[in-house]
């Protein structure tokens, strides 16, 4: 098995043309958790015409509302939430520059598509407790009225993730799946 890939966020257009399906990547730097509230909120300001909390230019989105830290940690643990949720949002994400999201679940057809013209990928995480392991920081941004589902900015050292979702229309389960489906 290959070594994982080391990647530096925000994510160019270049780095995310060279991930493919199946890669393992070690994600460093910012990301953005949001769950399903802020998605709608940071959409219905895209519609609006007006500022967002942050840049989605280059920037990635894990799919998450992170419990409440035990002591000495910054966050606790933090499963991601099926992506499904958030497919209504996610066109208009990236076409404002949203590089890559981090979740659980496969991505509908509309997603794939918008991914492909946007040049963006969908990584899967397989623990929200590593998640915890890997976060130098973590603090509230936009919406805090919405508890564990406001924006939080969070830095990364080393969080795993494996793409599920490349650029150019590949999905890894569908890849996967193919390898037990038996010739009629």
């Amino acid at each position: 098995m290959d070594a994982p890939i080391r990647i530096q966020v925000p994510l160019s257009e270049d780095v995310v043309l060279q991930l493919k399906t199946g890669d393992r990547v070690l994600l460093n730097g910012v990301i953005y958790a949001a769950r399903d509230a802020a998605h709608k909120r940071l959409v219905q300001l895209i519609h609006e015409g007006k500022e967002l909390p942050f840049d989605l230019l280059g920037s990635v989105i894990y799919y998450v509302g992170p419990t409440p830290p035990r002591p000495g940690m910054v966050e606790g643990s933090a499963e991601p939430t099926s992506s499904y949720r958030m497919a209504p949002y996610t066109p208009p994400h990236l076409g404002r520059g949203l590089k890559a999201m981090i979740g659980k679940g496969q991505r509908g057809s509309e997603i794939v598509h918008s991914m492909a013209k946007n040049k963006a990928v969908y990584f899967a995480t397989t623990t929200g407790a590593m998640f915890s392991k890997t976060l130098i920081a973590s603090v509230a941004i936009a919406y805090e009225d919405l508890g564990p589902e406001a924006i939080r900015r969070i830095t990364v050292v080393d969080f795993p993730v494996m793409v599920v979702n490349d650029c150019f229309g590949n999905e890894l389960y569908r890849q996967g799946g193919s390898q037990f489906e038996t010739a009629e």
